[in-house]
């Protein structure tokens, strides 16, 4: 797994430095003259993709496991305020480079999607099921939140046809 963790850690740095040569303007602006981030741009998204990556919601618990798993890769990690700040300086990079690792995969254009969402109501009598024009789009099954059989349409924007679900 750690060797799996590295290459995915080094895939994406390598992604991002080279958008970060090609595309220079996404990245947060600095002064010509000052002093440098011990953490470039490249290894912050490297970070942050990480982090959302295996499910690190806290940014403490994030960068502490960083600091004891990751150190070989990141010699440099800040502290929690400082890559708060620098993450929220550099929301228009992240935006960038999700998309462009998005678009850079195949399921971006594939006519398929999965989508896990919760199943919008369309009936649940056998009448309303008979009639219906949602035939090929709805569903019967059992929705295990609501502990029920239902006749469903399950995407996450709703047809105009099934009622909009109550809140």
């Amino acid at each position: 797994m750690k060797t799996e963790l590295d290459s995915l850690a080094t895939a994406l740095y390598v992604t991002t430095d080279d958008l970060l040569k090609e595309l220079p303007h996404p990245a947060p602006w600095r002064p010509a003259i000052g002093i440098a981030p011990q953490l470039s741009d490249a290894e912050l998204v490297t970070l942050a993709m990480m982090q959302a990556m295996l499910g690190f919601t806290s940014e403490a618990r994030w960068l502490r496991h960083s600091r004891s798993h990751l150190r070989h890769l990141f010699p440099y990690l800040p502290k929690q305020p400082g890559y708060n700040k620098r993450l929220r300086k550099a929301a228009e990079l992240l935006r960038r480079v999700t998309r462009l690792l998005a678009t850079d995969t195949t399921v971006w254009s594939d006519d398929v999607w999965v989508v896990d969402s919760t199943p919008v109501e369309c009936g649940r009598s056998r009448e309303t099921v008979k009639r219906s024009d949602l035939a090929g789009w709805a569903e019967y099954g059992y929705c295990a939140s609501h502990s029920r059989f239902l006749w469903a349409c399950t995407w996450s924007a709703p047809c105009r046809a099934c009622p909009s679900p109550s809140p």
